[in-house]
């Protein structure tokens, strides 16, 4: 991982997001992309009609939370925030991209999911604060976006809190083409862990390899894990039991499929991870 993305706010969440970024970064040798999108008034933050109002907040919700920016100057101090904190992290700011790690500053005019949909699929994550809740918030809207553009891993961090990331990670398996995506993604992360492990819930009988497969699948690459087996009689509360017990600091996970696109996202295993893990969740969707 050498490009990392981040939208920057001039708020609390984005502090705590930009100085886990900057850690993170610093152990991959990344450089860090800070970018704050700002609506112009005739922004569309419209979302395709196969997202459901229920999961994600309506039309109107998106409106109402997004277009009073349009009026607010707040790139400034957003830009004052990501100097500081790159300078505290032992960033330089560049202009322009560079071989050698460091902090570039982008601001960008028009709704996150076109600005993700174009600066995310030339970076190799995606760093998001995790919605306070299951409404039309700016936090979701990016999480959205940045989900369903970008094509590429997301991490989505807790709001508040002294954490660290990527030391002691866990693996949700599902045998599934979005958690391979996922894990494929997470490999950097993966070989610097100090530990990982590889949690399957229930009966490994769908298509796809094995718990097995994928742990001789990281050993060729170096990484060593533990696998463990849950019952499958609930499956989102099993992998957060797995990842206390394992005292993980990172879960890696896919977008758990579904009917709808959605559910895809937000439905089930996806939604109950994202609302109540309490740790750093990375995912991917294909």
């Amino acid at each position: 991982m050498r490009v990392i993305f981040v939208p920057v706010a001039d708020r609390p969440e984005c502090a705590v997001a930009l100085n886990k970024t900057f850690e993170l970064a610093g152990d991959l040798g990344a450089t860090v992309i800070g970018c704050h999108i700002r609506p112009h008034s005739y922004s569309d933050v419209s979302l395709p009609a196969t997202l459901t109002d229920a999961a994600i907040g309506t039309d109107a919700e998106w409106r109402a939370a997004w277009k009073p920016r349009a009026k607010q100057q707040t790139a400034p101090a957003a830009r004052t925030l990501f100097a500081r904190l790159a300078e505290r992290n032992g960033f330089d700011m560049h202009k322009t991209p560079r071989a050698k790690p460091g902090a570039i500053w982008m601001e960008k005019t028009g709704a996150p999911q076109r600005i993700i949909g174009i600066m995310g699929p030339v970076s190799d994550l995606l760093v998001v604060s995790r919605p306070e809740s299951r409404d039309g918030s700016i936090a979701r809207l990016f999480l959205v976006s940045a989900l369903m553009a970008s094509s590429r891993p997301v991490l989505v961090l807790p709001q508040a809190g002294d954490w660290s990331v990527g030391k002691r990670i866990c693996i949700a398996w599902n045998q599934s083409k979005d958690a391979a995506l996922a894990v494929a993604s997470a490999l950097p992360l993966l070989q610097l862990a100090q530990h990982v492990s590889i949690v399957s819930s229930g009966p490994e009988n769908r298509p796809g390899p094995k718990s097995s497969q994928l742990a001789a699948y990281l050993k060729c690459w170096g990484v060593q894990t533990e696998r463990v087996s849950t019952k499958g009689n609930d499956e989102s509360k099993e992998i957060l039991s797995a990842v206390r017990s394992m005292k993980s600091d990172l879960l890696v996970m896919g977008a758990y499929s579904r009917s709808r696109f959605s559910q895809m996202i937000f439905g089930g295993v996806t939604d109950h991870m994202l609302n109540k893990a309490s740790i750093p969740v990375l995912m991917r969707h294909g």
